[in-house]
């Protein structure tokens, strides 16, 4: 009988709640869980595929010593053995622990007591520090306290929703449906899309603003001095809650009309809408996310945005507030134990005597840490110095995600000592690993998240440990245990863990800090397994959260007051001659992080194979560059070779490239390789979205296209990119010097028999080459070579994989590279959830299906998750304009 489980979406900070269902043949299938308050069973693309993504294949399973299988003690004993030593030997901050918002909150508990606590250095820092930590440094400043005021229901309530540096149908999809269906339902809410590219987030808004890269500042400085002379200023609140209004408006009033359009690159017109319509407009939601935060202006930006909040008193009351997205699903987590370097469990401050003292008291711990420790830059400048001689990474990519990636990888190989805990045997970073830990992952771990809105939601394990797996918690309390602190690492279940930690949110708070969750801290197994979704702060004695904080004020500095905080509105200009191009780095709508996980899945891949570089035609024109061709980038610190997509939906000078790709699905893309580690001087969060690069047109003597059985190994092309399809793999390929024979590589590189023969041609004049490999009906491998790229239907071509070729006109057809008459070409991927592609979606529109709803009655496409819907209205908007020319 099958068995239902319920738990979090281990993607984006929306936190959805998922029903994970296993077969009495162990097939696990997922679906949206209808009760849980972030998502009411929506799920996006990336959630819908999650029961494909759970194959053992490239597993890690066992521990590793230098590449040589052992036991979990031996691999243990030298952890704890290498750490206890090198500390001994250079003191407790020779070591670092780098971990992960993919990390469950128990685990980052463990870890942070493990560091801070017991081995007594600050040197424990998260991946959350790339994307989230200007908004702590913001809501310190501004709040005292790293708080999110509101919740996603805000959103709904608005009739203003400001989202700026935030792609949200792509990167928060659920929460951006939830927004879509609120439009909907009241047409006369307005959403202004702040972004210098024109995303698919951009289809819903009202009124776009280009800004310049790295203007928002100015923006809502001159936002902020315009209120101040309206009507919409509150001055009772200010006058009741705040502190430092009128330094704060001075700073903000530097830049008259015409700087103030120098600063954003935007229109009078624009800007002047934009104030109009803040001003008149009560219930205000401004949501921000990597845009905003990934900046050397990073934590001023979020203050100038929560500067305009204070200012009008539109904070902590519904429909109204500054809202922070999460990136990870446990971003919020980390920071609530203390899994930033410069931050103490519970949200207590390192630098202060007294919180120190009463986490002390509370661990039992003497070595307790007094200084900060290095953040995520500084850290891996200190492994390549030899300052830190030892670190511990755990769930995360550091050589692909990462600035200035190649250094830090450069760093890692000269470490003396470097462990990884992770479930994949082979990424970026495990190929550096002295110790390699095999680690729980989704499905078989068990604890807790919390998503953007504070809410703590559980997530179940429903599948059993694999091989040796082992939860990270565990991994970390054994060599806390080896390491001689064993009395303060006995946990037996991450249900001990969650008590202790929500015991230390309320030890000794008295309502002086947001986060506590008190009303928890003697939960047992049964009450823990049965946990529901819960918001913060949760203080024992409640049983309700509240859901909004500081409408009447109450603010975390000691005065009680917030801080309006005077942010300068100045944007650098990095670029020069040699280095022409602003580069911004983000997300894609169907894969995630460095894809370890969705790069699993067939179906995500469909959508967009291989990496990409978005890029104006006026620009692409002057550097010779047609649709398809490849794209060399460049900037002081490395390169990349990306393919052009040429679009109007990028500003001039600006172009665009994922962070996903990583060596193990692309030749030369880790774009974060060419990211400067120049950091917000605050916040020490990277600047990813403004790199000075050089972009030009790559020459190859050959392109190619390939879909195969069997994974392609060895590699030797100047380029390629691989990706998952199904029943096998789909390879983009270009050579700057041609193999003399190609029949001979292909053996080589897809390992095929001697004994089979290919059918195929070459056209001498056109330099067009086809070869396919068959073992009796099955299809083997088929490969598309030209002298530019290669014209092929490819998701036809991914569909010969799962066919029997035992009539000859199917051969002739592969060979061909198009489909038969009868046999019609879905063209790329546009609705990944139902696997809908251009091709058919220009068909139903022929067949007067004129609206995307239409298109969805018809195909399914967009019904879903709905993140293809944009793309569907600019296809269906396409084919009625033509028509009616």
């Amino acid at each position: 009988m099958a068995t239902e489980v319920k738990t979090t979406c281990p993607y984006c900070g929306v936190g959805c709640g998922v029903i994970a269902t296993v077969g009495d043949d162990g097939n696990v299938g997922v679906k949206g869980d209808p009760d849980h308050p972030a998502n009411f069973g929506r799920l996006c693309s990336k959630g819908s595929a999650l029961a494909e993504t759970l194959d053992l294949h490239d597993r890690l399973l066992y521990p590793e010593i230098d590449g040589r299988p052992v036991e979990w003690d031996e691999a243990l004993d030298r952890v704890a053995e290498r750490f206890s030593r090198t500390i001994a030997e250079y003191g407790p901050d020779s070591v670092a622990f780098y971990v992960s918002g993919q990390l469950l909150t128990e685990d980052y508990y463990v870890a942070n007591k493990l560091m801070k606590g017991f081995i007594g250095s600050g040197n424990i820092d998260t991946n959350s520090r790339l994307c989230m930590s200007s908004s702590v440094a913001g809501h310190r400043r501004a709040f005292g306290a790293d708080t999110v005021p509101g919740c996603y229901e805000d959103l709904e309530l608005a009739d203003l929703v400001v989202l700026t540096g935030s792609n949200l149908a792509w990167c928060h999809p659920v929460l951006y449906q939830r927004l879509v269906a609120a439009k909907a339902a009241r047409p006369q809410m307005r959403v202004v899309v702040i972004d210098p590219r024109r995303t698919m987030t951009a289809d819903i808004a009202d009124l776009h603003l280009a800004i310049r890269p790295d203007g928002d500042v100015a923006l809502f400085n001159g936002l902020f001095a315009h209120l101040a002379t309206s009507r919409a200023v509150d001055q009772d609140y200010i006058a009741a809650h705040t502190s430092g209004f009128a330094v704060a408006l001075s700073a903000a009033g530097t830049l008259d009309e015409t700087q103030l359009v120098e600063a954003t690159g935007l229109a009078r017109a624009e800007i002047a809408a934009f104030f109009r319509l803040f001003e008149a407009t009560e219930k205000v939601v401004t949501c921000y996310s990597q845009g905003v935060n990934q900046s050397v202006a990073g934590t001023d930006k979020v203050n100038a945005i929560i500067n305009c909040h204070l200012a009008t008193g539109r904070i902590g009351r519904p429909g109204m507030g500054p809202f922070s997205l999460t990136g990870q699903p446990n971003a919020m987590g980390g920071r609530e134990v203390g899994g930033l370097a410069n931050m103490l469990a519970a949200h207590m401050d390192i630098e202060k005597a007294g919180d120190r003292d009463q986490v002390r008291r509370f661990w039992g711990a003497p070595a307790l840490a007094s200084k900060p420790g290095l953040k995520a830059v500084d850290m891996f400048r200190a492994v390549a110095d030899g300052r830190i001689k030892a670190i511990w990474i755990m769930a995360t990519n550091p050589v692909v995600s990462m600035p200035d990636a190649d250094a830090v990888e450069a760093a890692l190989k000269a470490c003396p000592f470097v462990v990884v805990s992770d479930v994949l045997k082979l990424t970026d970073t495990t190929r550096h690993a002295h110790v390699l830990l095999p680690s729980l992952g989704w499905g078989e771990k068990d604890g807790t998240v919390t998503n953007s809105e504070r809410r703590i939601s559980r997530q179940r394990g429903f599948l059993p440990s694999p091989g040796e797996a082992r939860a990270d918690w565990w991994q970390l309390a054994e060599v806390g245990h080896r390491m001689g602190f064993s009395g303060a690492f006995a946990y037996a279940s991450p249900s001990e863990i969650f008590a202790e930690h929500a015991g230390l949110s309320g030890f000794e708070n008295n309502g002086r800090r947001d986060f506590d969750i008190g009303a928890h801290a003697s939960i047992d197994t049964a009450g823990y397994d049965a946990l529901t979704p819960f918001q913060w702060p949760q203080p024992r004695g409640t049983e309700s959260a509240t859901t909004r904080f500081f409408a009447d004020g109450g603010f975390y500095h000691p005065d009680g007051r917030a801080r309006f905080i005077a942010a300068a509105s100045g944007v650098a200009d990095h670029l020069s001659a040699a280095f022409p191009f602003t580069l911004n780095t983000g997300r894609v709508r169907d894969h995630w992080h460095t894809m370890t996980r969705t790069g699993k899945s067939p179906r995500l891949s469909a959508h967009i194979g291989e990496p990409f570089v978005e890029i104006h035609p006026r620009d692409a024109m002057e550097l010779g560059l047609s649709p398809a061709d490849l794209v060399v980038l460049e900037s002081p610190y490395g390169a990349a070779i990306v393919r052009a997509l040429i679009t109007e939906r990028q500003a001039r000078g600006n172009l665009f490239v994922p962070m996903h790709w990583s060596d193990q699905f692309a030749a030369k893309a880790r774009i974060d390789a060419l990211v400067p580690p120049i950091t917000d001087p605050v916040s020490g969060q990277p600047a990813s979205k403004n790199v000075a690069v050089s972009a030009r047109r790559f020459s190859a003597s050959a392109y190619g296209f390939a879909v195969s059985v069997g994974k392609p190994q060895g590699l030797d092309c100047t380029y390629w990119a691989l990706a998952k399809a199904k029943n096998g793999w789909r390879l983009e390929m270009a050579v700057e010097q041609a193999p003399e024979d190609w029949v001979a590589w292909c053996r080589r590189i897809f390992e095929l028999p001697d004994d089979i023969e290919p059918i195929g041609y070459s056209d001498g004049l056109s330099g067009n080459r086809r070869l396919a490999f068959f073992d009796g009906d099955r299809l083997l491998l088929a490969l598309y070579l030209a002298p530019e790229p290669v014209a092929v239907a490819r998701n036809w071509a991914v569909e010969q994989l799962s066919i029997s070729h035992g009539d000859l006109r199917l051969r002739f057809a592969l060979v061909a590279g198009r489909p038969g008459a009868d046999t019609p070409d879905p063209g790329a991927t546009v609705c990944s959830c139902f696997n809908v592609g251009v091709n058919q979606i220009v068909a139903a529109v022929r067949n007067d299906c004129r609206t995307v709803e239409a298109v969805g009655q018809t195909l399914n496409a967009g019904t879903n998750c709905g993140s293809c819907r944009a793309e569907i209205r600019g296809i269906v908007d396409g084919c009625l304009a033509a028509a009616a020319e």
